[in-house]
């Protein structure tokens, strides 16, 4: 059987925490920081979950995470 292929851009994008589940980014703090709020900057730097109804699409999209 040949090893797994990841799809790369999940990977760039989101881990796996110990606990199993899937970690991403907030979206919105790239461009336009300009106009945002101190208070939601700060907000946008934490890490927030995946739901869990998409968990099982991801970690197949991330067979090693």
């Amino acid at each position: 059987m040949p090893k797994m292929k990841t799809k790369k851009t999940a990977a760039k994008r989101l881990r796996v925490s110990g606990t199993g589940r899937v970690r991403r980014p907030k979206q919105g703090g790239n461009h336009g920081l300009k106009n945002k709020s101190r208070k939601r900057l700060r907000r946008l730097r934490k890490n927030d979950m995946v739901h869990e109804s998409m968990e099982k699409h991801v970690k197949r999209m991330l067979p090693y995470g």
